[in-house]
């Protein structure tokens, strides 16, 4: 009986190792994880997983990354990992990575450590300066941190990674443009020009003007190009054109206003007097670009300088401006012209020290890393249907009914709109004024207002104050302290809509000069128009019209809490809007030449007799209800100036400019995934009672609470002496 026993329980131990061993193996090819984070930040989000999933060629990253770093970077090497194992799952065979040891003096495997950093320097990753603090002693030591990604012929790096911040937006989109890129070169129809324009007078006189290598311009420019024409699946095709030889390149050089040196003669030197022309155009489907060769340096007392850029650079240069050209990035149409707030690369820059307040540098930078920006000038017709979305940022000049007709049928069309508007127009006095009195605000009138009234949505024309807004801090010449900035509100994060996946992240917002927004509730809903509130002021808001006065001394809170409410600031409606222009006629486009009007020259001639034009009627030249689109807007375009926004794209009022262009060009999952770090997490408002009600039971409710538990012990002992004596009494 105790061996069938023995025997029994042998069996049941081999059974149960069989079924670990099972599980185990199960484990290994059926792989699960589960973040239980509760923004799932260490596990990769849709957008991510469908843009790896849809590589069609194998993608390479190689990780350069120094071993044993000190903290915080060692958690970025650890979070690093994790998020390319993640990427792997869904990359199936197409997806492969591989870091590589560059750290001196570790055991290597199956590369050598120096091979490796001159691996890393081909690549264009360098070592930085971290600071490791050992032993109560600061030391700094170079380390690696960066990677590449290697799509066929195609490169794309990110050559510092100090930070968890934003690190699976910077993979995805770099793999989402690697991908769009192969596809877009594959199809490109034809070549892409690439001129090199060298004057060969200028050889004689680049050695005075420190130009010593101008000479070798065509050798290693010619190199570059063929660099990268293994790359671009051989697009590119090369010239090399002298303006000296051949004079028909004239209206080239005016074309691109190219760098055009002239001498007069150098009777020393034996030089005769001439002229040259140096620089580097990209031509491809009517479209180009020119990137200067030489820099001049006007410096004080010493003169004019010469000085040729630097071609180690070049190569990503030229790439990033045929990526521009090809459109390879998302055309995002912005509105030029109209007194608009000025992009760097639809305007020339000023003289030296002109003001550049009105100029979105910032802005223009963030877009452009996953858009192709367009510039949209309505006199020139419709806008171009390959566009999901046009922004317009704070235009100053009236639109004429056929420039808002070209706004109003691109809705129709089911595109989307980005409008930041001013409801005041700053208008500094005269010479004369200024001393007695400051700016004046005048309501700002350009037309789009009865297109947006017509949709459901107005403009109030007042400014909003806020005591929960920026504090100044004053200096110590004027006393010091803090000083209350009431047009500049700070947005509380119980005050944001948390209902749009990209805004869950979104705790806190700085606004300044911002009008409220007012709904028509009656047309919206008519219309089937759905308006969701994005934030709001706070509860101590109020509100500033005419005459308006921003100078923070002479603003004070009204004295009645009855004129404080919370007003909102930001709305996005979605739906079929109906067009302002249904049974309207439809508006002409204004002829810019006035005298030829006048003088008849525009009237049609060679008109057959006969026919009475009249009496012919146009239809589907304008579309009366539209498909479904989506209008953003918001009272203030302080908030994409460049004083606003973080060019590193980190603060939060960037990831919400960057998350409603993302919204509106249908890219929610990409706006949601950049928000989920989110390094602003302010603690929840709480009023005045609660903190003091917190503060007193910590301080002395604890004590009583511990005292009353430690009572209601020893009655319970008590209690239960005086039942066991009862027992034995008994």
């Amino acid at each position: 009986m105790g061996v069938k026993n023995r025997s029994g329980k042998y069996i049941k131990f081999v059974i149960y190792m069989v079924i670990i061993v099972l599980i185990n193996l199960a484990g290994i090819t059926l792989f699960f994880r589960a973040d239980l984070t509760r923004d799932k930040v260490y596990s990769i989000s849709k957008a991510s997983q469908e843009v790896v999933s849809t590589l069609s060629e194998p993608l390479t990253i190689d990780v350069f990354f120094t071993k044993n770093l000190p903290a915080p970077y060692n958690n970025t090497e650890r979070y690093l990992h994790d998020l390319l194992e993640e990427y792997a799952i869904y990359g199936n065979n197409f997806f492969n990575y591989h870091f590589y040891n560059v750290s001196p003096g570790e055991g290597n495997t199956g590369h050598d450590t120096n091979e490796n950093r001159e691996l890393a320097k081909n690549y264009g990753i360098y070592p930085v300066q971290v600071r490791n603090i050992e032993k109560d002693e600061i030391k700094f030591q170079k380390a690696y941190m960066g990677l590449v990604l290697i799509h066929g012929d195609m490169i794309e790096r990110i050559p510092t990674i100090t930070s968890t911040d934003g690190l699976e937006y910077k993979l995805t989109t770099a793999i989402q443009k690697l991908n769009n890129k192969i596809s877009a070169f594959l199809g490109l129809p034809g070549s892409i020009q690439i001129k090199l324009v060298l004057s060969s007078s200028l050889k004689k006189i680049a050695p005075y003007v420190r130009l010593e290598k101008l000479n070798e311009l065509p050798e290693k420019m010619e190199e570059i190009i063929k660099k990268l024409n293994n790359k671009t699946y051989g697009k590119l095709k090369y010239e090399y054109l002298d303006p000296t030889k051949d004079p028909g390149l004239e209206e080239l050089l005016k074309k691109y206003n190219m760098l055009n040196l002239k001498w007069p003669a150098l009777s020393k030197e034996k030089i005769k007097p001439g002229k040259g022309t140096v620089g580097l155009v990209i031509e491809y489907g009517g479209k180009g670009v020119e990137i200067p060769l030489v820099n001049v340096l006007r410096i004080p007392l010493i003169g004019t300088q010469y000085q040729l850029v630097d071609l180690d650079d070049m190569e990503e240069t030229i790439n990033k401006n045929i990526e521009s050209l090809i459109d390879i990035n998302q055309d995002l149409g912005y509105l030029a012209g109209y007194g608009t707030l000025k992009l760097p690369i639809f305007s020339r820059p000023g003289p030296v020290g002109a003001r550049n307040g009105d100029m979105l540098s910032h802005f223009q930078t963030l877009v452009s890393q996953n858009y192709s920006l367009r510039d949209i000038n309505l006199k020139d017709g419709p806008i171009p249907d390959s566009l999901n979305c046009l922004v317009i940022a704070r235009p100053t000049k009236k639109l004429t009914d056929y420039e808002l007709f070209q706004i109003d049928q691109f809705l129709m069309k089911g595109k989307n709109l980005c409008i930041f508007l001013d409801a005041f127009k700053e208008e500094m006095p005269s010479q004369k004024q200024s001393m007695a009195r400051g700016p004046m605000y005048v309501p700002l009138k350009t037309g789009l207002e009865k297109l947006l009234d017509h949709y459901g949505i107005s403009i109030k024309e007042s400014y909003v104050m806020d005591e929960n807004c920026y504090k100044q801090i004053l200096p110590q010449e004027l006393g010091g302290g803090e000083r209350k900035i009431y047009f500049a509100p700070l947005i509380k994060n119980r005050f944001i809509n948390k209902n749009f996946k990209f805004m869950k992240n979104i705790k806190g917002l700085i606004t300044a000069q911002i009008s409220p927004l007012e709904l028509n509730a009656e047309r919206i809903d008519k219309n089937g128009i759905k308006a969701h509130k994005l934030f709001s002021s706070s509860e101590k808001s109020w509100e500033m019209a005419s005459p308006i006065n921003l100078n923070p001394m002479f603003i004070q809170p009204p004295k009645s809490p009855d004129k404080e409410q919370s007003l909102p600031l930001a709305y996005v409606l979605e739906g079929k809007f109906p067009s302002y222009f249904k049974d309207k006629p439809l508006p002409e486009k204004k002829s810019e030449n006035k005298e030829s009007e006048k003088s008849g020259q525009n009237k049609p001639e060679n008109k057959k007799p006969g026919i009475d034009l009249s009496k012919i009627k146009e239809e589907g030249q304008s579309l009366a209800k539209g498909k479904p689109g989506k209008i953003f807007l918001m009272a203030s375009s302080e908030i994409i100036k460049d004083n606003m926004l973080d060019v590193q794209g980190r603060d939060p009022n960037t990831m919400f400019i960057m998350n409603i262009v993302d919204y509106l060009n249908n890219r929610e999952e990409i706006a949601a995934m950049r928000s989920k770090e989110q390094r602003f997490n302010p603690l929840r408002d709480t009023k005045a009672g609660t903190k003091t009600f917190i503060k007193t039971f910590n301080i002395a409710g604890l004590p009583v609470l511990v005292a009353c538990f430690g009572l209601l012990i020893l009655i319970y002992r008590n209690s239960r002496k005086k039942r066991i004596h009862m027992m034995f009494q008994k």
